[in-house]
């Protein structure tokens, strides 16, 4: 097959590594896969891709936040309109390439819209819930890639959604440490113990708050520890959140730069060494569509805290990680405490890896070409639809 996938950033977030991965692994299985990548800023990705990358320029954002989704999905649109190439597939993995698929098959120009849902966003905007919708319900085919989602999808748009899993590169996240991490840790500052690592960056959906606060707690204990927020390239602006958080690091008597690291986007080719010059990964993420970066970290051999809650509870057992309520700064600082115990740690680190053989890219790609295949056959996985809710769906998109 000849297959697009869609993605709205070059920047490496869960949705666009996920691209990535996909469009490798379905290379490898003999399709022919082109990546159709919204470019800000004209450097293009960092990864090497057997596979094709075209990527369609993107202008400076308007700082209204539906003005700038409103441009993102015309500047997809007037991309594709204009590629020289069509497909047996076009697959979006966000909202915005999605509905740059839904225009475009108005226009005749693509003949499907095959959509992936990671997670559902409670939008404050009318637009951006529009915006959400219609690329849920106008899709001809959606993909979820957790139990939680899939249950979502079912309950609140009707919809059937075909569960695929998520996958981790085995070769390159592995255990053993590289040459490379003494560098990462020179460049980055990160002499304390134990280091602490999250990767997400500063929003509310990461809870950085919290994590923060839990950290100041730990921090009586290991007055040497530091913590690693990495990552933070997103489409929204959490400027009244991030200003809260940098508040609450003066309060808590905390400096950034030594105590607290925020080294920003990662270099992709240095990622695997920055879980290498952690003790710990911490993830208590409020809503995750999956969370990759669990997976990588796991493969990286440490220890995880993440919330005691789907997708998280998914694929992992309270032997596997350290499970939380993410709400709780002291249940989340007990942890941290318990994860800087070796002993404890390697517990967790052993039976956590026994779930990675179960989560490969190619078993993910074997899985979406089946589901193309029965879109293109003309099968439909969708609920089938009464008159109330075609009624029901005309009132969340109209």
């Amino acid at each position: 097959m000849k297959i697009a996938l869609l993605t709205y950033s070059t920047k490496p977030r869960g949705s666009v590594v996920h691209t990535w991965e996909l469009a490798t692994a379905l290379h490898h299985l003999g399709h022919q896969v082109a990546i159709y990548a919204l470019d800000k800023d004209g450097q293009g990705i960092e990864r090497s891709l057997p596979c094709s990358l075209y990527r369609i320029p993107a202008s400076p954002a308007p700082t209204d936040v539906d003005a700038l989704i409103a441009q993102r999905i015309q500047e997809f649109v007037m991309g594709l309109a204009s590629a020289d190439d069509s497909y047996d597939i076009y697959h979006a993995q966000d909202c915005i390439g999605a509905n740059a698929l839904v225009q475009l098959r108005q226009r005749g120009l693509v003949p499907h819209v095959v959509r992936t849902v990671h997670h559902v966003e409670d939008y404050a905007s009318v637009y951006l819930r529009q915006c959400q919708d219609t690329s849920i319900y106008r899709a001809d085919l959606c993909l979820c890639v957790s139990d939680r989602w899939q249950q979502a999808l079912a309950k609140d748009y009707h919809l059937s959604a075909v569960r695929v899993i998520n996958g981790v590169d085995q070769q390159r996240f592995t255990p053993q440490p590289k040459a490379i991490d003494t560098d990462i840790k020179a460049t980055y500052g990160l002499t304390g113990s134990p280091i602490y690592l999250t990767v997400g960056g500063i929003e509310p959906r990461k809870n950085s708050l919290r994590l923060l606060d839990a950290f100041a707690q730990v921090r009586h204990h290991y007055p040497q520890a530091q913590l690693v927020i990495a990552g933070g390239a997103t489409l929204f602006d959490y400027q009244a959140y991030r200003e809260q958080f940098f508040q609450r690091v003066t309060a808590l008597g905390l400096t950034v730069g030594t105590d607290l690291i925020l080294p920003g986007v990662i270099p992709d080719a240095i990622l695997p060494g920055l879980y290498h010059s952690a003790d710990v990964f911490c993830f208590p993420s409020v809503k995750e569509g999956w969370g990759l970066v669990v997976l990588e970290a796991i493969a990286a051999g440490l220890p995880v805290i993440t919330a005691n809650e789907p997708p998280f509870t998914e694929f992992l057992a309270p032997h596997q990680a350290l499970l939380v309520p993410p709400t709780s700064i002291s249940d989340l600082a007990g942890a941290m405490l318990t994860a800087a115990n070796s002993d404890q740690a390697q517990t967790f680190i052993r039976h956590s890896r026994a779930i990675l053989p179960q989560y490969s890219w190619q078993a993910s790609a074997q899985q979406h070409v089946q589901a193309y295949q029965r879109l293109l056959s003309g099968s439909t996985t969708e609920l089938p639809a009464s008159d109330t809710d075609a009624s029901f769906r005309a009132s969340r998109i109209n």
